[in-house]
């Protein structure tokens, strides 16, 4: 092996090792603070560790598998009641705002919300004034921001959010006209179209979870004999 080579080889595994260590930063700083924003979190990462060299600066899938990762060792008890709660939370919003086709996508859908996630949904009206009026005629206050989403690689849009609380819950809304429910927003992790689900499939996913805590106790309950 050449010495430049091995200088390219060495640089390579320095760069790596720094990634590793700005996403590991990275997660924690989301999982103990409940900074939501891949971006934010990587740069105040990269801040504390020192680093300035935006080269070394991971991808937000590898900040979110670090996340995962973070979680399994440090909330293995707290985070799957912490997303539970959320999934069942989610199912019952999604029956109350049924008029407006609402999709779960997010944290909650894709298993790393933890106390500080918001149940974040799509809902689908021409109208951008119905569901704010819908919340309002239910007796339900409310937060508006405008939120930036990527149709594609090139487009951008705006789109009103709604934010509020039930039952101890936060709740984000994001408000789309009815295409969008044939082409969703392009994901903040991967730049794919962001995964979504309705109301029967987050359903379906908690039952299998049930399912697999029963026969989890019932493996346990016959190794005992």
């Amino acid at each position: 092996m050449s010495r430049g080579e091995h200088h390219r080889i060495h640089a390579q595994d320095r760069s790596q090792r720094t990634r590793l260590r700005i996403a590991q930063e990275a997660a924690r700083l989301m999982s103990e603070h409940g900074i939501r924003d891949f971006h934010h979190a990587k740069l105040k990462a990269a801040e504390r560790l020192g680093i300035i060299d935006d080269q070394a600066l991971p991808r937000n899938n590898e900040i979110e598998e670090a996340l995962r990762e973070h979680q399994r060792i440090f909330k293995g008890d707290s985070q799957p009641l912490a997303l539970r709660a959320r999934r069942e939370a989610a199912v019952e919003g999604m029956f109350f705002l049924r008029g407006f086709d609402p999709r779960l996508v997010g944290a909650v859908l894709e298993g790393t919300a933890d106390e500080h996630s918001a149940v974040c949904l799509h809902v689908f009206s021409e109208d951008p004034e119905a569901v704010p009026l819908f919340l309002t005629e239910h007796g339900i206050p409310f937060g508006t921001q405008v939120r930036r989403l990527r149709m594609t690689r090139e487009d951008q849009a705006e789109f009103t959010a709604l934010t509020f609380n039930a039952d101890g819950i936060a709740f984000d809304l994001t408000v789309l006209p009815h295409d969008a429910l044939r082409q969703a927003p392009l994901d903040r992790v991967d730049e794919k179209p962001m995964r979504r689900a309705n109301r029967s499939a987050v359903q379906a996913m908690l039952t299998e979870e049930d399912l697999a805590q029963w026969d989890s106790a019932q493996a346990g309950s016959g190794s005992g004999h």
